[in-house]
């Protein structure tokens, strides 16, 4: 059995991606938890893989790292269907899985995943409001191109759900507005029972990271130092 080592799931986005694809498609895994920012985080995560950086699978002599290479590997040695069976919805999730990993940065800067807390509605400025149109505008495609067969992006789930689950979670902590089709996509994430058991592991962490980058008072708190 492969093993998946990660972050705190309350706020380790890169984490949350391999680890709701290998529980949403079924495959069984054992994972190991590094908190972050402790003072032998980076000592822990090396002797996992040279990168210093999770997530890291591990699987008998395979050491693979980096979220995508990890989600292709378990379709590739587990059978796992990761992509759409069809040629072209399968270019799609590609294309904007893809672009998850290299983009959206002024969302993923302003709104740093957090599961324990829930801010209000504001304006977070140009850049930020640029991403979610963008963000909308592939959930909008991808829905009417691919989306007969279920709620995700590409109808059934897949490694791009997997990829913009962190995403839908910084949409719904920080409160961001969302036309109907890309707010029913993120409570298809929310929803979802690999999503859920993440969550309630989330709440129960003893480690809390307080992101000093978030300069408001959450209307929220989910949960509390053990």
């Amino acid at each position: 059995m492969p093993t998946l080592v990660i972050a705190n799931k309350t706020y380790s986005s890169w984490s949350l991606r391999p680890w709701l694809l290998m529980k949403q498609l079924g495959v069984a895994f054992d994972e190991i938890t590094i908190p972050l920012d402790q003072p032998d985080t980076r000592e822990k995560v090396l002797k996992h893989s040279p990168a210093g950086k999770v997530p890291i699978l591990i699987d008998g002599d395979v050491t693979v790292w980096e979220s995508i290479s990890i989600m292709e590997y378990v379709g590739e040695a587990y059978g796992a269907p990761i992509w759409p069976e069809d040629r072209k919805a399968r270019a799609m999730a590609r294309s904007v899985a893809a672009e998850m990993h290299a983009g959206f940065q002024a969302l993923r800067s302003a709104c740093p995943m957090n599961l324990g807390k829930k801010y209000a509605q504001r304006d977070r400025g140009e850049a930020v409001a640029r991403d979610v149109a963008r963000f909308s505008g592939i959930v909008r495609d991808a829905r009417g191109l691919f989306g007969a067969g279920g709620p995700f992006l590409l109808g059934a789930f897949s490694a791009a759900d997997a990829m913009y689950a962190p995403l839908a979670t910084r949409l719904d902590t920080y409160s961001v507005p969302l036309d109907a089709t890309t707010r029913s996509y993120v409570d298809a994430i929310l929803s979802l029972p690999a999503f859920q058991e993440w969550r309630s592991a989330a709440m129960k962490e003893a480690w809390i990271v307080e992101a000093d980058e978030v300069d408001e008072e959450p209307i929220e708190n989910y949960r509390t130092a053990a």
